[in-house]
């Protein structure tokens, strides 16, 4: 059978794949300067055909970064402002009667492509919240007991900003589980900062990414062959328990209420396979798994409310029971 190719010239084979989802962080550096780890979040999202949670502050190239992913994947995106006042129909799309034909046609809403961005997902109410939910699990859409199948790949990348909460609806435990990663945005250093603006001085349009030479590295071949490969990638039953060990720890923590489910430590499993697979390995060692637990656990988990009065966040939960988990040799 031969290679897939698609409209990048990209053949899909798992010898290049790698190389072609690993260019993409040059790519996506012509626009957003820093943040790799959320870069590479992102890919993982999607060989592990999961969703991301974006959080950071205004202003840190939250939007920026998922376009400037989609231009240099060469998917198609859409993005959302979501508002109070936003409707479950204005994400899935609607029955639309049609006066010359007499007769009701489906009119595909903007969750019909292959990345979605969600921008302040916690703005708009639960309603319309919860209308993601099968897209994101299913990757359908029912309207009018029919379901529509969504195109493939499928990724939903949604803001949120941590310090403004006047008005907003925080996402309910369910939903926040449908999500693989949740990354967080830091502010840039001085020097990135210092580049930004270095960057915008010299002309630089955030609106115009083809201009600022972001160019098509990887396409959906890419990210099959790709996909193809994680799944082959070696878990011994020692990472296999080390995993588990982890996700059992958060659930016995004196500091959560809500630990990880069974299915947090698949997430955390699934990621370190891809993370694994992205650094040149076939084969699972703990330091994957160590790798991408703060991003595949920190929405999953729950502080007791004495715990963050004391200020103790997610995070430092997290990082102490992999400090005190034994690491398999």
């Amino acid at each position: 059978m031969a290679p897939i190719t698609d409209n990048a010239g990209n053949t899909g084979d798992a010898s290049t794949a790698r190389a072609s989802l690993e260019a993409l962080r040059a790519e996506i550096a012509k626009a957003v300067v820093g943040q790799d780890p959320a870069v590479t979040g992102l890919v993982v999202a999607l060989l592990c055909r999961g969703h991301v949670l974006l959080e950071g502050v205004p202003g840190v190239a939250k939007t920026l970064l998922v376009r400037a992913l989609a231009s240099a994947l060469e998917l198609d995106t859409k993005r959302v402002q979501f508002t109070p006042d936003l409707m479950p129909s204005d994400i899935t799309g609607s029955l639309v009667y049609d006066a010359r034909t007499a007769e009701f046609s489906f009119q595909p809403g903007p969750v019909f492509t292959n990345l979605l961005l969600a921008d302040e997902i916690n703005r708009t109410p639960p309603k319309t919240q919860s209308s993601l939910l099968e897209a994101m699990e299913e990757r359908q859409v029912t309207v009018d007991g029919t379901p529509r199948p969504l195109p493939e790949p499928f990724l939903v990348a949604a803001t949120q900003n941590p310090v403004e909460y006047e008005g907003t609806y925080p996402l309910p435990e369910a939903q926040l589980d449908r999500f693989l990663l949740k990354l967080t945005i830091p502010l840039p250093s001085r020097q990135d900062e210092i580049d930004v603006l270095t960057r915008h001085a010299d002309g630089f349009n955030p609106r115009d990414l083809r201009a600022a030479g972001v160019r098509p590295v990887a396409g959906p071949a890419d990210l099959e062959a790709a996909r193809a490969a994680v799944a082959k990638t070696t878990v011994s039953p020692e990472i296999t328990a080390y995993v588990v060990d982890i996700c059992r720890a958060t659930r016995e923590s004196p500091s959560l209420t809500l630990g990880a489910s069974p299915r947090g430590a698949t997430a955390l499993l699934a990621t370190a396979r891809a993370w694994a697979w992205l650094t040149g390995r076939d084969y699972v060692i703990p330091d994957d798994v160590k790798a991408l637990a703060l991003p595949t656990l920190r929405h999953r988990v729950q502080l007791r409310p004495e715990a963050e009065m004391e200020g103790v966040t997610t995070d430092s939960v997290v990082n102490a029971i992999l400090s005190h988990v034994p690491v398999p040799r």
